[in-house]
């Protein structure tokens, strides 16, 4: 990933790359990148800097300074909004898609389980539009710097399989290991990635995993939504 990134900037490729880690090895991932490149300026982020007092002080770091790279931990990824306007337009086609399936089953005869499935559709609607809600009553509490305001053009995930749990509507039955239910981590990650694709014409983001397949081959499929969604 520190070699990908440093030489896609030499390359011209992408200018300032976004290293995201699990929290515990931001510290030797930013360790290795200088053993590899130590004339390298990048910028890590600690534990500190994402407490709210300190967070608009990086992200302003982040947007306005010429890094090689940035790295940071997977928690704080989270912590990095995209701008109000994005999210909002990504939850109400979550929710458009819904409403269309609750349609598309109502209209016809169902057996329990698919009962079952319009129930944990309708669960996750309610959950959706919460977040829209809560997207409304909250949009200019906490004025930090946008995802989008960052500058990053190149995105790395380090153990990518922890966002295996992305939701996924189908109308096929009995399929193993699809998510039926929203995880929050997961779905900020898929909006990032979607904003990436708009970005650089679908090649900005870059996924590293030893275990992209633990339990199903649905998982695969996961992933290859996250990087080539189109």
């Amino acid at each position: 990933m520190v070699a990908s990134a440093m030489e896609s900037k030499y390359i011209g490729v992408c200018h300032k790359s976004l290293i995201c880690v699990p929290n515990h090895i931001v510290g030797q991932i930013a360790s290795d990148f200088m053993e590899l490149y130590p004339g390298a300026n990048i910028l890590v982020a600690t534990e500190k800097d994402f407490e709210m007092k300190n967070r608009k002080l990086l992200c302003s770091k982040i947007a306005t300074g010429d890094y090689d790279a940035v790295i940071i931990g997977h928690s704080q990824l989270l912590k990095i909004p995209l701008s109000y306007e994005r999210r909002k337009q990504y939850i109400r086609e979550d929710i458009r898609q819904i409403e269309n399936a609750l349609q598309d089953m109502n209209e016809r005869y169902l057996d329990d389980g698919q009962r079952y499935s319009v129930k944990q559709l309708e669960k996750t609607k309610k959950s959706l539009e919460a977040r829209l809600d809560k997207l409304h009553k909250g949009e200019r509490k906490d004025d930090v710097v946008t995802f989008e305001q960052l500058g990053v053009d190149r995105l790395f995930v380090d153990e990518a399989h922890s966002y295996k749990n992305l939701f996924l509507y189908t109308k096929m039955r009995n399929v193993a290991g699809i998510s039926t239910t929203e995880a929050q981590k997961s779905s900020d990650m898929f909006m990032k990635c979607q904003y990436m694709d708009e970005l650089t014409g679908g090649r900005g983001i870059i996924f590293a995993t030893g275990t992209p397949v633990s339990n199903s081959m649905t998982e695969l499929y996961t992933m290859m939504r996250y990087l080539q969604y189109g």
